[in-house]
């Protein structure tokens, strides 16, 4: 078989004489990495318009999978004709993503369900306004560590994104009690996971308000949330019955008595009882392991 131009020999076939739809594109070019895609473009035209048409049906995009650190011009290209995207992650392109650059491939993009933002600090508002104004499915969104995350840009979201289930807040320092407070009446219904790990504005008010109204919460990462204490945790295990982790590390004012009652339930919780970090403890220092039973 040969891939494209030259001498045919008698009986050879081509690579692109082969179906393009029933053939190509759904079982060679879906096992082909995007960063083998981008090389395969050079080619030829004909194998640049195979590639093209194989993108513009793609469902799910990792710009992880071409490489650390994916150049524009390399990802214009790739999402070019893109218009049925369902996943679309775009970590390694936090240097440089810019409105100018996402809005587009969302507005072609209406069906996404799942985005991922993680560090692209060169976003504003007017990029999370049109996720949420274009995109009405989207179910899991990461803005983890956008500084530019505050709260009007969080109540747009809340407002327009009914079918949020997962949000990943993670170091957005500029949130505090109030556009979580809104974010929970809005949209407390379906949220099943969110951090809002690594901000010192949140505090009891804001977990309190999520307990009420988050039935259905099943994960909840409060790393570092300095300002939450005891009473917020407690009002999670009140409202809160498929809870199943809770991060709580860094978080000082949290009591052992009010984590106890989640223990029972057998929520995953990152920090150990006192007890057990003693007998750890004293077993590192002393060596008494044959003497201790951790298990107490």
């Amino acid at each position: 078989m040969e891939p494209s131009g030259g001498e045919q020999e008698p009986g050879a076939v081509r690579l692109l004489d082969l179906p393009w739809e029933d053939v190509l594109l759904p079982h060679v070019l879906n096992r082909v990495p995007l960063r083998q895609l981008l090389r395969l473009q050079r080619v030829s035209r004909a194998f640049r318009a195979l590639v093209q048409l194989h993108l513009s049906g793609l469902r799910r995009f990792d710009a992880a999978q071409v490489g650390p650190q994916i150049p524009r011009a390399a990802l214009a290209r790739l999402l070019r004709d893109a218009e049925g995207l369902q996943e679309l992650a775009l970590a390694p392109c936090h240097e440089w993503l810019s409105d100018e650059d996402l809005v587009p491939v969302l507005a072609r993009n209406p069906q996404l369900r799942s985005v991922a933002l993680a560090g692209c600090g060169q976003l504003s508002r007017r990029a999370l306004g049109a996720l949420a104004e274009g995109c009405p499915r989207l179910q899991r969104l990461s803005l983890a560590h956008c500084d530019w995350v505050d709260g009007l840009a969080l109540r747009g979201l809340a407002d327009r994104c009914p079918a949020l289930e997962e949000l990943d807040l993670t170091a957005c320092r500029q949130l505090k009690d109030e556009a979580i407070v809104y974010l929970a009446q809005r949209r407390g219904a379906g949220l099943r996971s969110l951090s809002l790990a690594v901000n010192a504005n949140v505090g009891d008010a804001a977990v309190q308000e999520l307990a009420r109204n988050c039935p259905e919460l099943q994960h909840l990462d409060l790393t570092g949330c300095l300002r939450v204490g005891s009473d917020g945790v407690r009002t999670l295990a009140e409202y809160c019955p498929v809870l199943r982790s809770l991060r709580v590390r860094h978080c000082h004012h949290v009591a052992e008595s009010s984590l106890s009652r989640l223990r029972k339930r057998g929520v995953d919780i990152d920090v150990e009882p006192p007890l057990h970090q003693a007998l750890v403890l004293l077993q590192d220092m002393a060596g008494f392991a044959p003497f201790v039973n951790l298990q107490v």
